[in-house]
């Protein structure tokens, strides 16, 4: 009987060690995830109140979500090594961000995770994990 989040018999579940890293391609598969996350946030018209939060020139935007996502998947600890720890609400504290902003946000995710080639399953998985995050970011009702 196959158990829901296992790629084969022999990987550990998602969310097990490095299993999601693993199954999101490493840190260069999170890199490409990441750049089409904000190609997606350059593009929906829903995002563009997140998107002008950040700077105009996202290469250090990327390089901070693409060294976190390492690090939360399990792999890692790219974003500490170089930017120190990270306090999620506390980062995000400087902008409004209401439930609207973070299902954008999460919609530039789902919308970059249907380029990537990993499994159905995973992308389910990391879609619903994503939601925390998202939601830690939230400070407005």
């Amino acid at each position: 009987m196959a158990i829901p989040g296992l790629e084969n018999q022999d990987s550990p579940p998602y969310g097990v060690g490095d299993a999601s890293y693993r199954a999101a391609g490493g840190e260069t598969g999170i890199r490409r995830l990441v750049d089409d996350f904000y190609d997606a946030m350059d593009q929906l018209p829903e995002a563009a109140k997140i998107r002008a939060m950040h700077p105009a020139d996202l290469t250090v935007s990327r390089d901070k979500l693409a060294r976190f996502l390492c690090g939360w998947l399990g792999g890692p600890k790219l974003y500490a090594e170089k930017y120190g720890p990270i306090n999620i609400p506390q980062a995000h504290s400087r902008f409004e961000i209401g439930s609207s902003e973070r299902d954008a946000w999460l919609s530039c995710m789902e919308g970059a995770l249907k380029n990537q080639p990993y499994a159905a399953e995973f992308k389910k998985y990391l879609l619903e994990q994503l939601h925390v995050p998202a939601e830690r970011s939230r400070n407005r009702a």
